[in-house]
């Protein structure tokens, strides 16, 4: 198994609360829902990753939601 690390992670109230729910609902733990949350955005692309951290300016969002599926579907 590879090696694991313990992070700390700072949450507001409404968002812990909605942790809670969401790992209620889905049947797992908190720490494994970020786990699986931190990999999956470790793992994405630059475009990914700037847009889910709000890097793009709001009004180029839409073009670069575009791109982002036009990427995702295979189209250049």
């Amino acid at each position: 198994m590879a090696k694991r690390f313990i992070m700390r992670i700072e949450l507001t109230g409404p968002s812990k609360q909605k942790l809670s729910t969401l790992s209620d609902r889905h049947g797992m733990t908190q720490v494994a829902m970020m786990s699986r949350i931190v990999e999956w955005f470790a793992n994405q692309g630059e475009l990914i990753q700037s847009a889910c951290l709000g890097r793009y300016p709001s009004e180029i969002e839409p073009d670069v939601a575009k791109l982002i599926l036009r990427r995702m579907s295979g189209e250049k």
